[in-house]
């Protein structure tokens, strides 16, 4: 077979498509291509809209918001949505022993605040927990809104109160659904001190949670919301105040029953209202030996909310407090209880007397050793009458408020 002759019959089993004929052809296939892949993006798009759509409508019976709010993941939402699981916690029914076993067993590594902090580059985890105790409602609560406005992200709010009392906090009020599970106190039993400790469970609940600040219905800060927190998360000591007091009202509450676990040189007096690491409490939770002794034994004229912390953290964790509270009170006057405060006392004098008057050490967390007159960030016992001229004042006196 001839040159030309092999030539035809392969292009007769593989004829020729023209230069023309192809351009069409390709054009077509990439029209075609074109359209597969829009319907395909299309209709997975289209499934993923209606799939976040019915996510978004399942979330919001309770708090409208615009489709695009809960594509955004921005800070604000982030702070919603930790908000929103931090009131399902509140909503526990454990009692008193589960709640306390179950924070017990929380990991050692959570309780390093340090640690902690080092290791997440978002100081907006780190938050101090603020716990109210108190019999009914909170007179200075609008005070309180406007200390906190600003800051979310930075606290947390813990109040415990009678579980008769019906509280009526607005929904833009920071207390609003922050109440705990409550039981019952009376002044002068080891029931105040129940309470303390269910603060302080609960709270310890939420591990960004790294310091605790107990505090009564009675109480104001002395400064603005940034001032306070730099000032505890500036430090690795708690604020416990913790003193051998000779007197009948110290040394002389003492009961020999308790020995020997706890003897007459242990024994310790101090302020019912502490600040306190997140290591430090988690050891005062999951105490049961001194806490039972404790429990048996100082009955008044015994209060245990004035010796069972101050001496239990003397005997086993001295080295963690700077021995000192940081809840001013005026003790100036003869009784059981320290000063009231009304309307006519509320000045700027009277309030910077309070903020400036006094120098005390405070170590940071760097180590270093200064002497500063800060020394007390909160005070009581302030009625609500004062309220009004606290609002008024607070803003060039305080740092914050209108």
């Amino acid at each position: 077979m001839g040159t030309n002759d092999q030539k035809s019959k392969k292009e007769e089993e593989h004829p020729m498509i023209s230069k023309p004929s192809r351009l069409v052809i390709l054009q077509k296939g990439y029209h075609l291509l074109g359209s597969l892949v829009f319907i395909t993006g299309f209709s997975i798009g289209l499934v993923l809209c209606l799939q976040l759509k019915s996510l978004h409508m399942s979330t919001s019976k309770t708090q409208q918001q615009p489709l695009w709010s809960t594509l955004l993941f921005n800070h604000t939402t982030t702070v919603e949505t930790k908000q929103e699981l931090q009131l399902q916690v509140l909503q526990h029914n454990m009692s008193d022993q589960e709640l306390f076993t179950r924070v017990s067993s929380l990991s050692s590594s959570s309780s390093s605040w340090f640690g902690w902090r080092h290791n997440n580059d978002e100081k907006m985890g780190v938050k101090v927990a603020f716990m109210f105790l108190t019999g009914r409602g909170l007179p200075l609560a609008s005070l309180w809104d406007k200390f906190f406005e600003g800051h979310a992200g930075f606290y947390s709010i813990y109040v415990h109160t009678n579980p008769s009392f019906q509280d009526h906090y607005p929904e833009t009020s920071v207390f609003y659904s922050r109440r705990i599970p409550s039981q019952a106190v009376y002044w002068g039993t080891s029931s105040m001190v129940d309470a303390e400790r269910r603060l302080l469970a609960n709270a310890l609940l939420d591990e960004s949670n790294q310091r605790f600040v107990l505090l009564s219905d009675s109480c104001i800060p002395l400064y603005n919301f940034t001032t306070i927190y730099d000032y505890l998360t500036g430090t690795n000591l708690s604020f416990i105040g913790s003193f051998d007091d000779p007197r009948k009202s110290g040394r002389g509450r003492y009961n020999p029953q308790m020995h020997p676990q706890i003897n007459i040189t242990h024994w310790r007096k101090g302020s019912q209202w502490f600040e306190t690491t997140r290591e430090l409490a988690l050891h005062i939770i999951s105490d049961t030996v001194y806490y039972k002794i404790f429990d048996q034994h100082c009955k008044p004229p015994c209060y245990m909310d004035e010796h069972y912390i101050p001496t239990l953290v003397h005997m086993l964790h001295g080295e963690m407090s700077s021995n000192r509270t940081l809840t001013w009170v005026d003790w100036s006057k003869a009784g059981p209880h320290p000063g009231r405060f009304i309307w006519p006392d509320i000045t700027d004098e009277f309030l910077n007397r309070i903020r400036f008057t006094d120098e005390c050490a405070y170590y940071g967390h760097d180590g270093d050793n200064i002497t500063t007159s800060k020394c007390f960030l909160f005070a009581r016992k302030f009625t609500k009458e004062t309220l009004e001229p606290l609002l008024r004042i607070s803003p060039a006196v305080l740092g914050f408020g209108p």
